[in-house]
């Protein structure tokens, strides 16, 4: 049963390069681009996995690679776009806040965000830890390379994390003066710009200054507000400073800005998917309801086909996200080995406005979220290396406040949309109109952890490898909802249990006061151990066995209450979830280096996985997290990339990827067998998606895939190039060059629903254009060339009343893009 057989590894692009992780000794500074990372002198792709530079042909551990010349010339210039190229990431986001990555079907729960827990993937930039996933949604600002690392992570850097790691790093301050510049234009009103410049202030200073911005319009059209929403504005500044007073130290300190403030974000309708809610409180009757008691301004949603891209959403839509900070970075060459300190301040600001009824109806006109975040890091490293031994050994602090101020309200549509029609409140609009919720959510987060990895070559062919690393968690939340609305004396009041004013009871039936503190904290262990062997100069295998630990956590999106209104604090925390991960691995070259196959196959069990579940308690959908026993993910995938020669270069990677919920009896249902009324004892519930029908209290989804997870993708692509005289002599090129993805059917539920399932889908780009070897590239290029429509989330909305949304991605877009370096 643990028979895997493999995947991952080095690249799926090569550098100044091309469409395959090639490292033919021989590449010639003008190789074609697309699927690479950077090479050193002897054409190796080089990484610091292991915080030592090395082949990446050597490193015993799934990683991919990404040049940064790679992701300018495939357009992916943020995460969304980089998992195009990187079969086993996956990425969702239906605003920046509400977003998640998972690597092999592990990360974050699709669908929830929650101040109060941990992060399964970590995100880095030039060694510093960003906590917060928003982050991932901004553009990559002079980017050198990126590697994805797969399986658990943590002994050797940084914040423990059970799924991967992102490690982006940027370009350094260069002592020899340079500048980067690029432009590009497309439909959608697209503009992209990107510059840089780097050289000596003097001769042991440098500096280098970054820049990259982004604007297009939405592609979807609001008829109500005549606007393009779902729009892109973006830009990002990144300063560095080299500074080198011996050969033996070296000083970075950096700091960067990055705002988003685009018209977004809006999801829209898709269909009617009737659940087991009296039929008199489904989508159907309820706008039939609504146009009966509203003759001269009835209702009727613009399009049922969502790629129309039409939307009547009437409450203004923003998504302000902005990032910043400061890091300084030392490494001092002492002792042998290389002393590494990375002190890092960042901040968060999310500033939202958005409609949480998915309608042009006045029901949710606001549920916002606004939020302040600061993070301090703190890490330590001293690296050593001798004939026989490799030593990694460091430190890590981490602290963070998270100050959420959240509101939400209720318009004057609201009480025929929530309440019971046989109720004649449903039917004056003044019960709850003017509802409103204000939240103050905080936490403060600290994390301390010592770790180490020693690496043993007890011959020139074998390496053992064990890891250790010891952590410290501690989180302490707080929830306070203050719901505030009109009694039926048109008094404005605070909503409370113990009113009898049957208004207010109303209103706390749909918005719920309520207010908890709760705190978490734990000691954990991790380790692993790596074995790997020399088969030949050019084949490496290796195995893996890792336990670690994805921290436990605080619910502050709110919890059930029981009748009496008092919040049930025993599921205000979550358990850690524990990981066993297993892994064989083979990474080999062949055709004199022409040729690169890499493979790996993993097996993960997590206990005590931290899932979604929502309570069905109250009229609005509200989502926590709790433990499900156990889930599973395992799969294989492989890497494969190809040069025949100096004018070819493809690749193929590819992953199977099994990942299920293997015991989760209590698990939320999905919106088909949800809404009724409860089954009591000795009742049978009723078929799924009957409206009146029972419904089960809980429902047994073990065995069902785990969200956003595929069991097949794919990326592929390949580049062909002609050598030309033309403008400049020798060293032109015209080129053409092709990238694809695929994946199979996924769930887009916590809970696989017969309604939010995402069809597979494939998404084809092509370019074309010229470059040379002083550093000009003149190149037009479409995304999804064939115009694929298609979704990247689909979403149950409030109160069950059958209506489902969703996120089409991007249609065809095309432009030309002017890029040059001096």
């Amino acid at each position: 049963m643990f028979l895997l057989l493999a995947s991952t590894a080095a690249a799926a692009l090569q550098p100044a390069e091309a469409p395959a992780p090639v490292t033919t000794p021989a590449a010639p500074a003008l190789s074609p681009i697309s699927a690479g990372a950077a090479a050193n002198q002897a054409g190796e792709i080089v990484v610091t996995a292991r915080r030592r530079v090395e082949n990446v042909q050597d490193v015993p551990i799934a990683v991919s690679v990404v040049s940064g010349l790679a992701l300018e010339q495939t357009g992916s210039y943020n995460i969304n776009r980089l998992q195009q190229l990187q079969p086993t990431l996956q990425f969702f986001s239906t605003n920046p806040r509400n977003s998640s990555i998972n690597i092999r079907g592990l990360g974050a729960p699709l669908g929830l965000t929650n101040d109060g827990i941990e992060q399964g993937v970590g995100i880095y930039i030039d060694q510093v830890y960003y906590n917060r996933v928003a982050a991932s949604t901004l553009d990559f600002v002079d980017v050198e390379q990126v590697e994805v690392l797969r399986g658990p992570q943590g002994t050797l850097y940084g914040k423990n994390t059970v799924a991967g790691a992102i490690n982006i790093t940027t370009r350094a301050p260069s002592f020899e003066p340079e500048a980067r510049a690029e432009v590009s234009i497309g439909n959608y009103n697209f503009k992209q710009g990107k510059a840089s410049v780097s050289g000596p202030l003097s001769d042991t200073l440098a500096a280098r200054i970054s820049v990259a911005a982004t604007d297009r319009a939405g592609t979807i059209r609001n008829v109500v507000t005549s606007q393009r929403v779902n729009s892109q504005d973006n830009l990002g500044l990144r300063g560095t400073l080299l500074w080198k007073p011996t050969e033996r130290l070296n000083i970075f300190l950096a700091g960067d800005y990055n705002v988003q403030d685009p018209v977004c974000c809006a999801q829209i309708y898709v269909r009617y998917g009737p659940t087991q809610r009296a039929a008199n409180r489904q989508y159907p009757a309820l706008v039939a309801a609504y146009n009966a008691a509203n003759p001269t301004r009835p209702y009727r949603v613009p399009s049922t086909d969502a790629f129309d891209r039409l939307t009547d959403l009437d409450a203004p839509l923003a998504a302000r996200n902005e990032h910043g900070g400061a890091s300084l970075r030392a490494e001092w060459d002492v002792g042998g080995g290389t002393v590494t300190s990375v002190s890092a301040y960042r901040y968060w600001d999310w500033d939202p406005s958005n409609d949480r009824d998915f309608t042009g109806l006045a029901v949710n006109p606001k549920v916002n979220n606004p939020t302040d975040q600061k993070q301090y890091t703190q890490e330590f490293r001293y690296a050593i290396s001798s004939k026989r031994f490799d030593l990694v050994a460091g430190a890590f602090g981490f602290h963070q406040t998270i100050r959420t101020r959240g509101i939400q309200t209720y318009g004057r549509d609201a009480s025929l949309w929530l309440l019971a029609p046989s109720s004649a409140l449903s039917r004056n609009p003044a019960v709850l109109d003017g509802l409103q919720a204000d939240n103050d959510i905080r936490l403060n987060n600290t994390s301390a952890a010592v770790f180490g990895k020693l690496t043993w070559r007890v011959t020139d062919r074998l390496s053992i490898a064990p890891g250790i690393r010891v952590n410290y968690d501690k989180k302490r939340g707080q929830y306070d909802s203050v719901v505030t609305g009109t009694a039926s004396n048109g008094v404005r009041q605070r909503v409370t249990f113990a009113s009898t004013d049957p208004w207010i009871v109303a209103q706390r039936g749909v918005q719920a006061p309520q207010f908890f503190r709760a705190n978490f904290s734990d000691w954990n262990l991790s380790y692993d151990l790596n074995l790997s062997y020399k088969v030949a100069d050019d084949v490496l295998a290796y195995a893996t066995y890792a336990r670690s630990f994805k921290s436990g956590g605080v619910n502050l999106n709110g919890v059930p209450n029981d009748a009496a209104g008092v919040p049930q604090t025993q599921v205000a925390t979550v358990d850690p979830e524990k990981v066993d991960h297993f892994e064989l691995g083979l990474k080999t070259q062949f055709w004199d280096r022409r040729a690169t196959l890499n493979l790996t196959g993993y097996w993960t069990d997590v206990h005590d996985y931290q899932a979604i579940v929502n309570d069905g308690s109250t009229s609005v959908l509200r989502g926590y997290l709790a433990n499900a026993k156990k889930a599973r993910t395992r799969g294989v995938e492989a890497d494969f990339s190809v040069r025949p020669n100096e004018r070819v270069n493809a690749y193929l990677n590819g992953a199977y990827t099994d990942a299920t919920y293997e015991d989760f009896k209590n698990a939320p249902c999905p919106p088909e067998l949800s809404g009724g009324t409860i089954a009591g004892a000795g009742q049978t519930p009723g078929a799924a998606g009957v409206p009146g029908a029972l419904s089960p209290a809980v429902c047994d989804i073990s065995g069902q895939w785990l969200p956003g997870v595929s069991k097949w993708s794919l990326s592929y692509g390949a580049e062909v190039n002609l050598p030309t005289s033309f403008l400049t002599g020798e060293g032109g090129q015209f080129y053409l060059g092709w990238d694809g993805s695929y994946r199979t059917k996924f769930s887009s539920n916590a809970s696989r629903s017969i309604y939010t399932d995402i069809a597979g889908y494939s998404v084809n780009n092509l370019r074309a254009g010229f470059r040379n070897a002083d550093g000009l590239n003149v190149y037009g290029w479409v995304r999804n060339i064939f115009d694929k429509d298609y979704y990247e989330v689909l979403a149950t909305t409030p109160g069950n009343t059958g209506l489902i949304a969703g996120q089409p991605a991007d249609p065809r877009t095309y432009g030309v893009t002017l890029a040059a370096r001096f």
